[in-house]
């Protein structure tokens, strides 16, 4: 397939997790792809496997930093048809009233404030028909104890995409994912774990009616198919990508 033939697409968090097997999704299709990401050495890594890709340090909490990634897909590409906004950061399982105040800001930073800086700078150069993508999580649907700021993070991804999609329409489609649990090294962040335990992976797939967790294909998967002319009448959509966790 190349449905994504002649587009360009942005990826953030790009060097690793979801943002590597969104990367490869969409140039299997065709797309030119910028990659960016604040490990420039994994970005760059990725983007060698791929037939046209250009990777780009970013700090996706910096406005600078945004407009400088902006520019360089418009430099490289042109245009920007796709931008998939999916850095984020995870913290470890804690009571929100032990958490550190500056924690809870970097996360809302990461989390939320890069989306809309992202979307700030890329609109202008967004040709009619193009779509954001951002990743939210189940959690901003199903929240579970212990994860209150993360939760919290995830459910105002998916408020903004919603908000996005009325302010941006007809132009702009704007859409989010909202994956259950994956073995990335995201999951393993947030539980300071290399792996889980048998018991805990256990608990999670027990909730996950599929009876699995979320590979990086299913969010990619997803990724695409939101961006594709088959979802050309979906906006403000949050589509879980979950195994039925959310029931």
């Amino acid at each position: 397939m190349n449905r994504f033939e002649d587009k360009s697409v942005v990826v953030t968090g790009a060097a690793s997790g979801f943002g590597v097997a969104i990367t490869r999704k969409f140039a299997a299709e065709g797309a030119n792809v910028l990659l960016a990401d604040i490990d420039l050495e994994g970005a760059e890594r990725v983007a060698s496997e791929l037939p046209s890709a250009v990777a780009i340090r970013v700090d996706v909490a910096d406005e600078q930093d945004n407009i400088a990634m902006v520019q360089a897909a418009v430099d490289n590409f042109g245009k920007i048809d796709v931008m998939c906004c999916n850095a984020g950061v995870p913290h470890r399982g804690a009571y929100m009233t032990r958490m550190d105040v500056d924690d809870f800001d970097r996360m809302w930073t990461i989390n939320v404030r890069s989306i809309f800086l992202a979307t700030k700078y890329s609109v202008e150069h967004m040709p009619a028909g193009s779509s954001i993508i951002s990743t939210a999580s189940i959690a901003g649907k199903r929240p579970r104890k212990g994860l209150t700021p993360y939760n919290a993070s995830k459910g105002a991804v998916i408020t903004l995409t919603k908000s996005m999609a009325l302010e941006l329409a007809p132009n702009i489609r704007a859409n989010c994912v909202c994956p259950v649990s994956s073995p990335t090294g995201f999951d393993l962040t947030s539980t300071g774990k290399e792996e889980l335990s048998e018991d805990m992976e256990k608990m999670v797939i027990d909730g996950i009616p599929l009876g699995r967790r979320a590979m990086p294909e299913d969010v990619a998967d997803a990724y695409a198919f939101l961006a594709s002319d088959e979802a050309r009448f979906l906006t403000g959509v949050a589509l879980d990508i979950d195994g039925g966790r959310s029931i």
